[in-house]
């Protein structure tokens, strides 16, 4: 059944919060914004750690390869989970469960429970699923990919800031508060995690899982199927090929951009000579991006869907990509910073934007098991990370690594073309995404139309009240 009265206006609404839809979105892109900059917030201080715990290059590049493998089981379950009790439960969990381990590396005293909790800090990266879960519920196909892209691209700005923030934080830690470093690492992560607790919280009390109520209160309505069909319905969504093809495309995008998150800062200290706060500044450029490079990703994605229809999403989604792993093969041939800074930069713009348009496409693959596929394709971007991350085990010079990556994305392109519509859904959704624009219309008639009542009423009584001439 399809969820009725989503929003199908983003920017005009933006600010309005007495919206379920818009306030749903607000909250929903801070949770994962939060959750992303607790997930690599140890990154930066990833020099501070190696020297205090001895860490050889070896047990980096796992520390690399754990923060995101869990994360890949916890999607393909997060999934299952929101179609059955819905996102907003879902996140909650997610978010007071997630910020045990985050405060909890702290304790951290060798290399293997620094692993440990690295590996479990990685089960908060699911909260990405229920973030794209949750806006496509509530907005309408006219705006369902940048609604999508935007909440996800706010959300991963959180791994840009961190690059920074961490820094900052642990030097006040240690400069401010006479920690040592030891310490100050410690406490910082502590602090984050006490900020996911209390998200977690919030979550739970300002927002609901669709536009017309609870996912519970909605089945007892009749308005939604019963739990026992969400099992069914995920398996069903395992066997569509389009969903692993877009499970192999998200991994060569958001997987590229996890693994730069865990290993710009270090990159920049050890092949540019940088220090820990200026690797941080400069790695952090990378992850800004994200404050509108993904949600152009998706508006595109929008505009190219109501043009050509589904098959113009895929086709915004081929060029996307086509174009990130082009950058990314120029900057891994950079030497120098000041070159290497902005040939980043264009690749990190096409990276996010690859990511905002697959999520434009992801909504309309399954609507019954949207939850399933929103989880598979999610899991794609963390197994393209630990495939990533096994080429930063000092096996190869890092500057061939990138390399190495950008040729598979570049070649990895054109597996876009392989997600099709059949002439039957393409027809429905063109008459949906119609449907949309004329509610959208319509609605700004009626506002429009209310504003000039009120005009005309305030000058009429203007001129009731006006002193008779002489």
């Amino acid at each position: 059944m399809e969820l009725q009265n989503k929003a199908t206006a983003l920017w005009s609404n933006f600010l309005n919060v007495k919206m379920v839809q818009i306030r749903t979105f607000h909250i929903t892109w801070f949770a994962f914004f939060s959750c992303f900059f607790a997930w690599f917030g140890i990154a930066p201080l990833m020099s501070v750690v190696r020297d205090e715990l001895q860490l050889t290059a070896n047990q980096i590049g796992w520390a690399i390869i754990g923060s995101v493998s869990m994360t890949i089981f916890a999607r393909l379950f997060i999934g299952w989970l929101c179609d059955r009790i819905g996102p907003r439960k879902s996140y909650t969990w997610l978010l007071i469960l997630g910020s045990l381990p985050v405060m909890g590396i702290g304790l951290a005293q060798t290399f293997e429970t620094f692993l440990l909790f690295r590996v479990l800090i990685g089960c908060i990266g699911a909260s990405f699923v229920i973030t794209q879960y949750h806006t496509s519920v509530m907005f309408a196909p006219n705006v369902v990919g940048q609604a999508n892209a935007t909440s996800a691209g706010w959300g991963n700005l959180g791994g840009g800031v961190t690059q920074f923030v961490m820094p900052l934080l642990f030097s006040v830690m240690v400069v401010g508060f006479g920690f040592s470093e030891a310490v100050g690492w410690r406490l910082s992560m502590v602090v984050v995690g006490v900020i996911i607790f209390l998200v977690g919280i919030a979550y739970y009390f300002l927002t609901q899982d669709a536009p017309d109520g609870n996912f519970e209160d909605l089945r007892a309505q009749g308005k939604m199927e019963a739990k026992k069909k969400v099992t069914g319905n995920y398996m069903h969504a395992l066997k569509d090929p389009r969903v692993w093809v877009l499970f192999l495309i998200y991994g060569c995008c958001f997987g590229i951009e996890l693994t730069v998150n865990n290993v710009a800062a270090l990159y920049f200290m050890d092949y540019f000579d940088l220090s820990l706060v200026s690797a941080g500044f400069v790695a952090a450029s990378f992850g800004l991006m994200n404050l509108f490079a993904r949600t152009l990703g998706g508006i595109f994605g929008d505009n190219f869907g109501s043009l050509w229809g589904l098959k113009g999403r895929a086709f915004w989604l081929f060029m996307c990509l086509f174009f990130e792993g082009c950058a990314l093969m120029v900057f891994s041939q950079m030497s120098v910073l000041f070159l290497a800074l902005p040939s980043l930069i264009v690749f990190s713009l096409f990276t996010q934007m690859a990511e905002g348009a697959t999520y434009s496409v992801v909504p309309f693959i399954n609507k019954k098991a949207l939850g399933a596929v929103a989880g598979v394709v999610g899991a794609g971007g963390n197994a393209g990370a630990v495939l990533a991350g096994f080429l930063f085990k000092n096996v190869i010079d890092w500057s061939e690594a990138f390399f190495i990556l950008g040729v598979v994305v570049t070649c990895a392109s054109f597996l876009a073309f392989f997600v099709r519509f059949s002439t039957r859904q393409e027809d429905e959704e063109r008459k949906a995404f119609a449907a949309a624009n004329i509610e959208t219309l319509r609605r700004r008639a009626e506002k429009a139309n209310a504003a000039l009542q009120e005009g005309l009423t305030a000058i009429e009584g203007r001129t009731q009240n006006a002193p008779a001439a002489d």
